[in-house]
């Protein structure tokens, strides 16, 4: 090949890469912290390092945030029915085994469910079958019901083989 035709596949690569990037930090980052920042969440469910300003609960121990609870199981979360007005869970859903038992737990305790979710815009996150068990086939990051959702190829074989690796 001509070296022109090398810069301009370079180019491409170059581009394509800024585009995945942009879109990802969009969804995971501009959009999240926006939706976290709207109002006072009562409950702020697999929080990571936010702060959703009520109690912040994790299946790990995280230092950075206030109001700490850590859970032993997403499927069984320590509080009364309907005790909750305002949840999120941002980014958790697709990483766990049993998305639908999840979300009904969370109706279970809250009364307005807030669900985020990486969108198919967001290819990176949406495909990433390294962290990821499920794509859900949405083009919104936020909502209200679970959206519809498939099994992630690839994910299973992956994560048997090597370990779901989780960046919290």
């Amino acid at each position: 090949m001509e070296y022109t035709t090398w810069i301009y596949i370079l180019v491409i690569i170059i581009v394509v890469s800024a585009i995945f990037k942009f879109t990802n930090v969009l969804s995971y980052t501009i959009i999240k912290n926006k939706i976290l920042k709207s109002r006072k969440w009562d409950l702020n469910i697999c929080c990571g390092k936010t702060d959703g300003g009520g109690i912040n609960a994790d299946i790990i121990k995280h230092k950075e945030v206030e109001k700490f609870l850590l859970l032993e199981s997403v499927y069984n979360i320590p509080f009364e029915d309907d005790s909750l007005d305002y949840v999120i869970s941002s980014h958790t859903v697709e990483h766990i085994d049993d998305p639908q038992a999840f979300y009904v737990e969370l109706k279970r305790i809250g009364g307005n469910i807030t669900i985020l979710v990486p969108p198919l815009w967001d290819i990176t996150a949406a495909f990433n079958f390294l962290e990821h068990k499920w794509v859900f086939l949405t083009f919104k990051t936020r909502h209200t019901e679970l959206p519809k959702f498939v099994k992630l190829p690839l994910s299973g074989w992956y994560q048997r083989k090597f370990g779901q690796k989780i960046k919290a």
